[in-house]
């Protein structure tokens, strides 16, 4: 669904340094005290830079238990599916304080099932219009401003979405144009990209965060960000597709949006850093009602349609997100969210409640500094009516089974990341699911996963 590309290498454009030059003392003072230096001049910041990754992941499970199938069901005789993605990303500095960011994806493949039938959606590199053969696509094309405060400074380094510059720690950044709401909001160390950590959706993202992208993960929008020393507040402001899960934008801007606010505080504990993330968002779409879905369907006892509902409703939710460092080299994480579960699932994922816990570590301390093991827990949860809308027959982003026997949806998911050479990257991992796509009535599945990443 969505990558979060970080960049560790680059080509770029010159940055210019200044050496500090030694001044002459002044004349009668003594020739033993220290000559004076005048402050380092800052770096001129980067004229332009570039960045490439690709991402390679081969995903199976064997057969599982299943009481029946529906069209939105995880295939229960097992599979074996495989995504490969690329980007390229370039940047250009274009007035002061000013850069714009171009990113253009190619992908191929699909995810086990077409990406339907677990809400905590197995790979995260899977996008929902799944393909055969290469398909291209212009996923970032956006306009950053700096606007600094005064105060300190601090330097932003070359990366796949930022040109390297100083910057004042106290500054005001607008960011406008196509881009992911999860380049800005709910980052997260240790759980954001699922290109070289947890693949899991519910692990790159809050699942009852109904994000505004369309079926890849992008759209357009706005943001503004106020930073300080110790924390950050952002907003966003961003179109919404015209259908549930489409490509095409609704025309009707007005009426069809989505805002999402978040506050960001940043501390230390026992000189290991931590960050506290609080998320609000409020959608307005052209989005069905499971209540009354559920009701037509027991009138003409057809299933659940929710299409047939369909109107400019609300949709709100919140989240928390925390991570914190332990000791070197050891970081732990969370998730919390809730949404109210009324309206129709447009977006990301079915889940109304989400919740997740894990751990990071780095393996500095069996002299492998560049693997990484990662382990993590997730249940998804949906609401009543949401519950009795399943249960009618109805269908969903990911989940519809044809009926329900629920319980929350929970997710076990381990990997290790081998750092090879440099920037190239293998990880192996494993993630084990009871009642997917919150249905008793069906699984658990083991699902076996390796992926290969390069970026330069």
């Amino acid at each position: 669904m969505l990558a979060c590309t970080a960049s560790t290498l680059a080509v770029a454009g010159e940055v210019t340094t200044n050496s500090v030059p030694v001044v002459a003392p002044p004349v009668g003072s003594s020739t033993n005290a220290a000559p004076a230096l005048t402050p380092p001049v800052a770096p001129a910041p980067e004229l332009w830079n570039w960045h490439f990754q690709n991402t390679a992941i081969v995903q199976g499970y064997p057969g599982f238990p299943a009481q029946y199938s529906g069209p939105n069901s995880l295939p229960n005789g097992g599979e074996t599916r495989e995504t490969i993605s690329m980007d390229l990303l370039a940047g250009v500095r274009l007035w002061q304080g000013a850069e714009a960011h171009v990113d253009g994806l190619m992908w191929q493949g699909y995810g086990v099932g077409n990406a339907l039938g677990v809400v905590g959606f197995p790979n995260g590199e899977a996008f929902r219009l799944g393909t055969s053969s290469p398909n291209v696509n212009i996923s970032r094309l956006f306009v950053r401003q700096y606007i600094d405060l005064g105060g300190e400074t601090e330097m932003i380094p070359d990366d796949a979405l930022d040109l390297a510059r100083q910057v004042d720690v106290s500054r005001i950044t607008l960011t406008a144009g196509r881009f992911s709401a999860k380049d800005i909001f709910d980052n997260n160390a240790y759980a954001n990209d699922p290109r070289t950590q947890f693949m899991n959706w519910a692990l790159m993202a809050n699942e009852s965060w109904d994000y505004p992208g369309d079926a890849l993960g992008y759209i357009t929008g706005f943001a503004a960000e106020l930073n300080q020393p110790g924390w950050t507040a952002r907003y966003g402001l961003f179109q919404m597709p015209e259908s549930s899960n489409g490509t095409s934008i609704d025309p009707h801007v007005l009426q069809a949006w989505g805002m999402v606010t978040e506050f960001e505080k940043r501390y230390t504990l026992a000189d290991h850093p931590g960050t506290i993330r609080l998320l609000a968002y409020l959608n307005h779409a052209h989005m069905g009602n499971y209540q009354q879905a559920t009701e037509l369907a027991q009138i003409s006892g057809e299933p659940a349609d929710i299409q047939a509902t369909r109107a400019y409703r609300y949709k709100y939710g919140f989240g928390l997100n925390g991570e914190q460092e332990v000791v070197k080299n050891v970081g732990v994480f969370s998730r919390l969210g809730w949404s109210d579960g009324q309206s129709e699932a447009w977006v990301f994922s079915d889940a109304d409640f989400s919740e997740s816990l894990g751990v990071s570590i780095k393996g500095g301390s069996w002299h492998r500094p560049n693997d990484t093991f990662g382990l993590a827990g997730v249940a998804n949860g949906i609401t009543h009516n949401h519950q009795e809308f399943f249960q009618a027959g109805g269908t969903g982003i990911l989940a519809g089974d044809g009926n329900l026997n629920y319980a929350w949806e929970q997710i076990l998911e381990t990997y290790y990341d081998f750092g090879i050479w440099k920037t190239l990257h293998a990880s192996l991992d494993y993630q084990y699911v009871t009642n997917p796509a919150f249905n008793q009535d069906r699984g658990p599945v083991s699902i076996f996963g390796a992926r290969v990443h390069w970026e330069f």
